[in-house]
């Protein structure tokens, strides 16, 4: 009897052991076929956060080992740093003005493609093709180019007897080229919002023009509404992209934010600090407070879902 207990006993303390063998053999080969992503996420992502979220309590030249100095970086942020403050309205200035146009530019021309015109796959490919070059150097050099004193839009303008100012030195004008630049870049949320008017039935709109309802009527009653989802999800990534835009200020500025900071963006900001300064623990606060900028964005996004976004259910 004793021995019947203790061989009980004994299967109930291996047996962890056995199931937890038994999930390795059988999602071995799924664990080994995400290694490369399993690697990638912790050494390259998830590392890197964690360890700039320390540097950002600290005082770091990439010289010398990093100093703890608590939250002073922050601190000085907040109450005395000039050019913060600069870089974030400048910033706030770009998200609302290119985030709104670029999506209701994207969705005018979705809706113009979805009449169902001949060579529809042409023009998808065309347009979407801004959106793969416009974040590249090329383009933006393109774009300096193209908005300078003696470029080509003045150029045009001089054709009417205008004489246009120099839209990329001239700070009155110049976070506007950037705009017109984002809003150039339509292509990926337009295809979005192309696929999204596939989805709605076309009995409603015969229901509706039935019912004597005019296209406009159609628009904002039948379209909009169930068009919303793809309107949230197309709004929550364009804001984060605009928040994140870098490259065409960089180079149309020359790494400088000017003139007089007027195309200063957070993020080109952040890199002088880091890069420019060698203040790589001041760069890193100015990381995570853009984080934490996002993470509310966003978050006001979804609450206000609820108001806006209309669901199937």
């Amino acid at each position: 009897m004793m021995a019947v207990q203790n061989l009980h006993e004994t299967s109930i303390v291996r047996r962890p052991e056995g199931r937890f063998m038994g999930a390795i053999r059988r999602n071995g080969a799924g664990y080994l076929f995400l290694s490369p992503w399993l690697i990638g996420f912790f050494c390259l992502t998830l590392g890197p956060a964690l360890a700039s979220l320390y540097l950002s309590f600290t005082r770091f030249d990439l010289l010398n080992a990093p100093e703890f100095i608590g939250a002073q970086n922050y601190v000085r942020m907040v109450t005395a740093d000039p050019k913060f403050m600069a870089s974030m309205k400048v910033t706030l200035i770009y998200v609302a003005l290119s985030v709104p146009l670029k999506l209701a530019f994207a969705l005018a021309v979705a809706m113009v493609l979805n009449r169902g015109m001949r060579g529809l796959p042409i023009y998808r490919a065309v347009f979407y093709l801004p959106s793969l070059l416009g974040t590249s150097v090329a383009i933006a050099v393109l774009w300096r180019q193209l908005f300078a004193a003696d470029g080509m839009v003045n150029g045009i303008l001089a054709q009417f007897g205008i004489i246009g100012p120099s839209w990329i030195s001239n700070p009155n004008y110049s976070i506007y080229t950037l705009v017109v630049l984002s809003v150039w870049q339509f292509g990926s949320p337009m295809i979005i919002f192309l696929a999204g008017l596939r989805q709605i039935p076309t009995d409603m709109y015969e229901a509706a023009s039935l019912d004597g309802a005019s296209p406009s009527r159609q628009f904002w009653r039948i379209t909009l509404p169930l068009l919303s989802p793809v309107i949230f999800f197309n709004l929550v990534i364009q804001v984060i992209e605009a928040f994140k835009a870098f490259t065409p200020a960089f180079v149309i500025s020359g790494g400088s934010g000017g003139p007089i900071n007027s195309t200063l963006f957070y993020t080109l900001y952040l890199y002088q600090e880091g890069f420019s300064y060698f203040r790589m623990g001041y760069a890193s606060a100015l990381a995570w407070v853009l984080v934490a900028i996002i993470a509310v964005f966003t978050a006001i996004s979804f609450l206000t879902t609820k108001y806006w976004v209309h669901y199937d259910d």
